[in-house]
Parts: structure tokens; C-alpha cells; sequence
């Protein structure tokens, strides 16, 4: 199986780091972002939407990080995607929630019109009220992922043992590095990145974001 994948790409190191931490060998193929090779014609006919990741098993193609990842978890056995109905239906409904809930407010409200020039508003005025309706929606739902999804018991978002919602979930509240967020104020979900941390894969799979945050430190930010 080849992926196609950026490492500053966060929907890349959602595969990446389950990849990695589970053992499945994928051959990596850099897509540079920062030349703009995702754009080009020949990357386009391989995926319209000119975005990373790609997966190519064979005569057969996948294009979102969420399908990716429970594609390969069935094709190799991951307990990371429990066979039980109802445990299985947990990961999915956990995976939404990030998916649908707070990366949009996130990462799109807060993290990279700061972050990337490409995605900053037009004028002042509307890169702030974006900051701050970001910065607000993203506080409502650290609250939930808090106290309910999480709870002071939990070592996972399912309960005891990892599974694909941790990696998905992982990368998205990571993200908040790149600005300098803190999440001092919602002690079990830093409890829980902490965990995810600790994962023997996790430095190798953050090497570049890692660095491009260091570039970013002369920067000031709105920040969690």
C-alpha cells in the first residue's frame, strides 16, 4: 500500500502515526505542499481534489484520512478498530465528532489563518471575528471533549485501549502547537494527549510540524 502524505499535513499524520504505531508498512510518497505539487495536473489525476492523503492499494483508491484509516485497520486485523457492533459504532461516532465538531472550528478558525498565509482573511476585521468565533466554539467543545467524551477515568476515548478515534483526535487537538495553545484548563484531555504522546511513534511523526512551529515562535497569536 502507498500513501501519498505531507508530514506538515495534519490529515496525513493521522495515518502516519497509526501506521506507525501499529506496525503496517506503507510505502511514503511526499506530495510537497509547500511547492505546490498537490496542484499540479499530474497529482490532480490522482486525486481531483488536490489534497493529502491518498492511499493506493493496488487498482484501488481512498481519499479521506478517516476512510484511510479504517480501511487499513480492517485490512490488516487492528484491535485499534474493534469487530463488536457497538464498540466499532463508539470509534466511528467519536471519529465524527472530531471530524464534523471541533477541527472545523479549530483548524479553520484558529489555527491556520495564522498559520498559513493561504488561509487568512482578506481584511483585518474578518480575520479577527473568524479568530474570535473560532476561538470561542473551540473552547465550548474542549469543554465537552473534557468533561463528558473523556471524563477523569478514561486513558482513551473509548475507555482503556486505543483506537483509531485516539489517532485521529491526537493530531487535531496537537495541532493547537503550532499557536502556542494550552490546555491547562481541561486537564483530561491534556491527560489523554499525554498518553498519545508518549506513543514510541509520535516524535518521529511530528519531526517537521515540530520544526515549522520553531519557525513560528517570533510570531504572536490568539491562543486556547
Amino acid at each position: 500500500m502507498k500513501l501519498y502524505y505531507h508530514p506538515a499535513s495534519t490529515t496525513s499524520r493521522i495515518v502516519q502515526l497509526f501506521a506507525l504505531d501499529q506496525g503496517v508498512n506503507l510505502d511514503y510518497q511526499v506530495v510537497d505542499l509547500f511547492t505546490g505539487e498537490h496542484l499540479k495536473p499530474e497529482f490532480a489525476r490522482i486525486n481531483p481534489n488536490c489534497m493529502v492523503p491518498v492511499l493506493d492499494d493496488g487498482d484501488f483508491r481512498l481519499t479521506e484520512s478517516s476512510a484511510i484509516l479504517k480501511y487499513i485497520a480492517d485490512k490488516v486485523g487492528s484491535p485499534a478498530y474493534p469487530k463488536d457492533l457497538k464498540e466499532r459504532a463508539r470509534v466511528n461516532e467519536m471519529m465524527d465528532w472530531f471530524n464534523s465538531n471541533i477541527y472545523k472550528d479549530f483548524a479553520y478558525g484558529v489555527i491556520y489563518p495564522q498559520a498559513f498565509p493561504h488561509h487568512k482573511r482578506p481584511s483585518d476585521a474578518v480575520q479577527s471575528g473568524t479568530l474570535d468565533w473560532g476561538k470561542q466554539k473551540t473552547q465550548g467543545w474542549l469543554k465537552i471533549l473534557d468533561q463528558n467524551l473523556i471524563g477523569p477515568k478514561k486513558a482513551y476515548l473509548c475507555g482503556d485501549r486505543i483506537t483509531l478515534a485516539d489517532y485521529m483526535g491526537a493530531e487535531m487537538i496537537a495541532l493547537g502547537g503550532l499557536v502556542r495553545c494550552s490546555y491547562a484548563a481541561y486537564p483530561n484531555v491534556e491527560r489523554w494527549l499525554g498518553n498519545m504522546r508518549a506513543l514510541k511513534s509520535w516524535p518521529k511523526v511530528h519531526e517537521v510540524i515540530d520544526g515549522f512551529a520553531g519557525s513560528l515562535k517570533g510570531q504572536s497569536f490568539v491562543a486556547i
